[in-house]
């Protein structure tokens, strides 16, 4: 029975490994395709078909977006509204989880109630829609930022979070004289770094993929974010080839997908440093409820 169960295992081990190189190459295929395609000449593209690796390669694409201002404008902007974005999420996040996580805190079970109350029921498009502008935030950043401040979910996930950490942990340090900014400063926070990474992931990846809440908040190009500019590169015509002295600036298909390749890079580089708290951190806000 043992050799047969193993046989099994070894099977199944197989089934699995199979099952996981399709999907790693079904995920993959189409990154390097479009990888292929911002090193290449027009011509190649149009002529060859099916490629993942270029004949001649060439930085055109790149050099175009690196020297069209719009692009760098948007791109500017989206660093701008991830990073101030990301910073007030946080910071709300575990400030309010923090304090809903005490059983001390007056008035938290009707807090904690409109908090999932928000999450079932959103107050929907055309009453934020009026919120917003009646608070005067249309063409502005902050529409984005306060609109999004808080995203319901996270919030319970890193209430439950703060549950787990011991309650003699916190009295001893009271006892030795620690308010509670200081507590949550130098003893919550390094202790909760697994969800903080997980939810900054969350919340960046939020915020650089801004396209809705800016097409709808914003009416000035000039604060369109890079997710937008990418939108209408890849479905509109540049307006520059308008005149016929400035056909280099024409949205070619390298140029195309080498805007695809800039607007992905950033979170595929931060993804990396913040994976080893991704998995401890969810699962560690989900235990306590």
């Amino acid at each position: 029975m043992s050799k047969r169960a193993t046989g099994a295992d070894r099977i199944l081990d197989v089934l699995v490994y199979i099952a996981l190189l399709a999907g790693t190459a079904a995920a993959l295929f189409p990154i390097l395709y479009v990888l292929a395609i911002s090193f290449s000449t027009e011509k190649e593209y149009l002529t060859r078909g099916f490629y993942l690796i270029p004949r001649q390669l060439t930085m055109d694409g790149y050099m175009y977006l690196t020297a069209h201002p719009g692009f760098k404008n948007a791109f500017r902007n989206a660093v701008v509204i991830s990073a101030v974005g990301t910073l007030i999420n946080m910071t709300l996040t575990t400030l309010m989880a923090y304090g809903l996580s005490k059983p001390w805190l007056r008035g938290r079970s009707v807090l904690n109630f409109l908090v999932v109350f928000t999450m079932l029921f959103s107050g929907g498009m055309i009453p934020t829609y009026l919120v917003v502008n009646g608070l005067g935030l249309i063409d502005s950043f902050w529409a984005l930022w306060l609109s999004s401040a808080v995203i319901a979910f996270n919030l319970i996930v890193m209430r439950s979070f703060f549950k787990t950490i011991p309650v003699e942990l916190e009295e001893s340090a009271r006892i030795d004289g620690c308010g509670e900014w200081r507590l949550l400063v130098t003893i919550i926070i390094p202790l909760s770094l697994p969800a903080l990474a997980t939810f900054t992931l969350f919340y960046l990846v939020s915020n650089w993929n801004s396209y809705f809440s800016a097409i709808l908040y914003l009416n000035d190009n000039r604060l369109m974010p890079l997710q937008v500019f990418l939108r209408q590169m890849l479905i509109e015509e540049d307006p520059s080839i308008s005149n016929a002295s400035t056909m280099q600036y024409r949205y070619t298909p390298a140029a195309k997908m080498a805007a695809i390749i800039i607007t992905a890079a950033p979170l595929l580089i931060v993804y990396p440093f913040l994976q080893k708290h991704f998995n401890k951190g969810v699962l560690l806000g989900s235990v306590k409820g």
